[in-house]
């Protein structure tokens, strides 16, 4: 058992309807509005049938880990689970990598902003847009939890009631004809333009590693756990609305959008909800569309900046991380984790400067591989709980998973399987040399702490900020 002091401290300032939007925010991202487009041009129509794959095992995850965190109240991150069952060196290595995952991911959601605000300004460097973002972002996070879910909660509402405002404009254009789109609009460009697969279905699996990049942050609701007013609620209702969610904003969206426009217009580079609503000509659609997936970036960034300074806490009070970071500011905010995260994050201000036009794809293969470890881990961690159960070792949790770790298992198999896509994958396999540097790393930071003594917990009263903090 780790220390409570990650706990201590900390403010439930996350009622029920600002977890339950972060848990549906986080099912929206750029990953859709921006990284659908490269997907669709490689994939075709059958990419709506990966996405819905993808979510399929996506919610097998999230359901291992709602067993997890009900199965005893979590004082930290998911991290302290992966320390119970596989060992502390696991979770000392995960805990990291997830940190890592949202440092990644949050240049990427940077980078993505900067190409959205090219629609309106395209004289403005896009290094100079992802800087401004950042430090608005910055400021956001350090204030408290309570701005902070506010802020996520309305641009989640953003997204939900645009992404539910496009399907209805879509079905409008199918069924009335109205638009410029109105001709040229129908089921049959789901299958009339070279098939359902019109690449074959080995094309089609490949885009599966950025597909499961648009599901990243979906596990969030388990960094939210210990500062939400009422997690025994709120977290298994947000777990299991997560089918419909992706039903609704992933593969409705994208059935509605590839029927009202054909799949051969789209390209990487864009988004692909831009270009479709360009292509309709609603006088204002496509500058409204750009807005929302503006909205969906940097909710994602501020998710980011959130969750990597919980974590850094995490790690700090375990003995895994500098000490220093386990300090809350006067706000109750792990201010110095924050901070030493958004500095990372400057380095996709500067990919955004060097290299533009790969920025989007390196970040984002980084960010995937590092997603598929902390998800590995989970539904591991998950297994080993289900094993210590059935020997009545354990206590059973108030939110079992179905079928025991069937799932788990059946999660893990896909996991792998798309790991070896991105192995396979020219771009993709960037990620697993950034990987192999990364293990270097870490293996070498274990052994210095092994020298020091071993991972220790922190004691609580050092994760109080010092007097002199407070004045």
């Amino acid at each position: 058992m780790t220390s409570a002091a990650p706990e201590e401290g900390y403010e439930r300032g996350l009622g029920s309807r600002q977890v339950q939007m972060i848990a549906i925010g986080g099912a929206i991202g750029v990953g859709l509005f921006m990284g659908a487009g490269a997907n669709i041009a490689k994939a075709g129509p059958s990419i709506i049938l990966m996405y819905a794959l993808a979510g399929v095992i996506v919610f097998f995850i999230m359901r291992a880990l709602g067993e997890l965190l009900l199965y005893r109240r979590s004082t930290g991150s998911f991290a302290e689970y992966i320390r119970e069952f596989l060992g502390p060196f696991f979770g000392y290595v995960t805990g990291w990598t997830y940190w890592l995952l949202w440092v990644v991911t949050g240049m990427a959601e940077l980078t993505a902003a900067a190409i959205y605000i090219n629609f309106w300004f395209p004289s403005i460097p896009q290094w100079v847009s992802a800087l401004v973002f950042l430090v608005v972002l910055f400021g956001v996070n350090l204030i408290s939890v309570k701005v902070f879910g506010e802020v996520e909660f309305w641009f989640s509402m953003v997204k939900v009631t645009a992404i539910i405002g496009m399907i209805v404009i879509g079905l409008g254009v199918l069924t009335l004809g109205f638009s410029d789109a109105g001709d040229t609009a129908a089921a049959s460009n789901l299958w009339s333009h070279g098939g359902f697969f019109p690449n074959g279905i080995g094309d089609s699996l490949m885009t599966l590693q950025g597909v499961m990049f648009a599901y990243i942050a979906v596990e969030l609701v388990g960094v939210t756990a210990s500062e939400s007013e009422d997690p025994e609620k709120t977290l298994p209702k947000a777990i299991n609305t997560l089918p419909w969610r992706i039903i609704i904003f992933y593969v409705g969206a994208l059935v509605v959008l590839l029927a009202v426009v054909k799949w051969t217009e789209f390209s990487a580079g864009e988004s692909p909800f831009v270009h479709g609503f360009s292509k309709i000509g609603i006088p204002l659609a496509a500058g409204i569309v750009n807005f929302v997936v503006l909205t969906a970036a940097l909710s994602s960034c501020n998710s980011g900046m959130y969750s990597t300074g919980r974590m850094l806490r995490d790690l700090a009070t375990s003995g895994e991380g500098p000490r220093i970071f386990a300090r809350l500011n006067v706000r109750k905010s792990p201010a110095l984790g924050i901070t030493f995260s958004v500095l990372f994050m400057a380095i996709g201000v500067v990919l955004n400067y060097v290299v533009p036009e790969k920025a989007f794809t390196y970040v984002t293969s980084v960010s995937t591989a590092c997603g598929i470890w902390t998800w590995l881990m989970i539904l591991f961690a998950h297994i080993r709980y289900r094993r210590a159960f059935r020997a009545g070792r354990l206590p059973a949790s108030s939110f079992p998973a179905p079928g025991g770790s069937v799932f788990s298992w059946v999660a893990v198999v896909f996991l792998l399987f798309v790991t070896c896509l991105v192995a396979y994958d020219k771009d993709g396999r960037v990620s697993l040399y950034v990987g192999a540097g990364w293990a270097v790393c870490l293996v070498i930071g274990w052994y210095v702490l092994k020298a020091r003594g071993g991972a220790q917990p922190l004691d609580q009263s050092d994760a109080v900020e010092p007097e002199y903090a407070r004045k």
